[in-house]
C-alpha cells in the first residue's frame, strides 16, 4: 500500500503586507494514497470495521472525500456531512473517540467542540488552501490594523485563527448572521475566501473588508466554459458554491452550501444538474437522487490554469489504508491525533458558540447524521 509521489499543488496567499490586495501564487503539497485492488478495498474495510469497534471510535466523513470513506462512514454509525455538522455529530456521540477523514480544520474544529475526546485523522497533513492562505500571526496583525471592525471568519480557518474571530459562520449560515451584524450597524472584517465574502457584501449591502483567500478548488470554475455548458444542457439547473468566482456564481440558478445543493437535486420538473463544486460530492447527489444526470462544470478550457481541478487535493490525502493505520498504530503512538492547546481550544469555541447559539434562537438546524437521507440534509454547511 505504497503511496505516490508527494505533488505540488498551487494555492493563493495574500500579498504579505498587504492582505487586502490581489493575491500570489505559492506552493504546498499534497500526498495521495495508491487505490488499493478490490481484494485488498474489502480486506481493509472489514479491519477497520473490526479496529473501530475495538477503539470506542466513530468515523466522520466529508462529503468531498472518497466514495469508499463515505460508504464506510454510514454503515459502521458514523456520518457523512460538512465540517460543523461532522463535529456536532461527534459531541453527540456516546463514542469516545473520533477519526475524521477530511482536511486539518475539520479535526481540529472536532477537537475544538469535543475537547474531552480524542480526535485522529488519517494524515494530518491533509491541509485547505484557504486555511494556508489565511496565517494566524499575518491575519491577526491585520485584525489589529482594524479594530473598529467585528472579526467574521469562515469554517475553513485554523484554531488558531478562529481564536481571533468574534463570529465564525459556514456558508449557508453567513448570510444571515452578517445581515443580522450589518442591521446593528457594525462593520464587518471577513476571511479568508474573497468569493464568499464578495457573494455575502452584495446580497447583504454589509460595509466588509474582504482578506483575499479562496479555494484552489472553486477558484478554477470557467464562465466563459460553464455559458458554453448551459447551451449545450438549456434545462439544466446550474449549482454553484459561493466560494466560486463571482462571473460563474452570477450564472448560476441555486447558490449554495454542500447540503444546500445536494437537496437542489430535489427540484420538481428538473432532470439535469451543472454541479459547480467539489466532485466528491456528487457520490452523496447520486444516492440522494439517483435518476436525475449530473454534469461537472467546466474547471478547463480556454480559460484554464495549471491549477484546473474539481476536486481538492488534500481531501484525496484520506484513503482505505491511511485509515486502517491510524486506527492500528495511530491510538497508541499518537500518531495521527489532533491536538488543540487548551486555551487556544476555548479561545475559538466561543466564535463557534456564538454561531450555534443564533442557529438555535433563529431556527436553523443541522443534519445529525442518522436516518433517512432526506432528514441528514436539512442543514447548515460550511463547504
Amino acid at each position: 500500500m505504497d503511496t505516490i509521489e508527494i505533488k505540488p499543488v498551487e494555492f493563493d496567499l495574500p500579498t504579505q503586507g498587504n492582505p487586502a490586495a490581489s493575491c500570489k501564487p505559492s506552493q504546498a503539497w499534497a500526498r495521495v494514497p495508491a487505490q488499493p485492488s478490490g481484494e485488498e478495498k474489502a480486506a481493509l474495510k472489514a479491519e477497520i470495521k473490526a479496529l473501530l469497534k475495538a477503539r470506542d471510535a466513530v468515523l466522520v466523513a466529508h462529503y468531498y472525500v472518497d466514495a469508499e470513506l463515505q460508504d464506510l462512514a454510514e454503515e459502521t454509525g458514523g456520518c457523512v456531512s460538512d465540517s460543523l455538522e461532522m463535529a456536532r455529530f461527534g459531541r453527540e456521540s456516546a463514542h469516545q473517540n473520533l477519526v475524521v477523514a477530511g482536511v486539518r480544520f475539520m479535526g481540529e474544529t472536532s477537537k475544538i467542540l469535543n475537547p474531552e475526546k480524542r480526535v485522529f485523522m488519517p494524515d494530518l497533513d491533509a491541509t485547505c488552501s484557504l486555511d494556508l492562505g489565511c496565517p494566524a500571526e499575518e491575519f491577526a496583525a491585520f485584525c489589529d490594523q482594524h479594530p473598529d471592525r467585528t472579526v467574521v471568519v469562515y469554517a475553513n480557518t485554523s484554531a488558531a485563527v478562529k481564536a481571533r474571530a468574534d463570529w465564525m459562520v459556514t456558508s449557508s449560515i453567513a448570510l444571515d448572521i452578517v445581515d443580522h451584524l450589518h442591521a446593528q450597524g457594525k462593520k464587518i472584517l471577513w476571511a479568508p475566501d474573497r468569493h464568499l465574502g464578495q457573494y455575502i457584501q452584495r446580497q447583504t449591502g454589509a460595509d466588509m473588508m474582504l482578506w483575499q483567500g479562496s479555494c484552489l478548488v472553486h477558484d478554477e470554475f470557467k464562465a466563459e466554459e460553464l455559458k458554453m455548458l448551459k447551451a449545450q444542457y438549456p434545462n439544466a439547473l446550474v449549482l454553484v458554491h459561493p466560494e466560486s468566482p463571482q462571473e460563474v456564481v452570477a450564472l448560476a440558478d441555486v447558490v449554495g452550501s454542500t447540503t444546500q445543493l445536494i437537496r437542489a437535486t430535489q427540484t420538481p420538473g428538473v432532470d439535469t444538474y451543472i454541479v459547480a463544486t467539489d466532485n466528491g460530492i456528487l457520490h452523496k447527489m447520486r444516492q440522494f437522487a439517483p435518476d436525475k444526470t449530473l454534469i461537472e462544470a467546466p474547471t478547463a478550457g480556454n480559460s484554464a490554469t495549471c491549477k484546473s481541478c474539481a476536486h481538492c487535493p488534500w481531501m484525496a490525502m484520506n484513503g482505505l489504508a491511511n485509515l486502517r493505520d491510524v486506527l492500528k498504530t495511530g491510538f497508541d503512538t499518537g500518531v495521527g491525533e489532533v491536538h488543540v492547546e487548551p486555551a487556544l481550544g476555548q479561545q475559538a469555541y466561543r466564535c463557534i458558540d456564538r454561531m450555534l447559539d443564533f442557529a438555535k434562537t433563529h431556527g436553523i438546524s443541522g443534519p445529525r447524521g442518522q436516518g433517512r437521507l432526506e432528514q441528514a440534509h436539512q442543514g447548515v454547511g460550511p463547504a
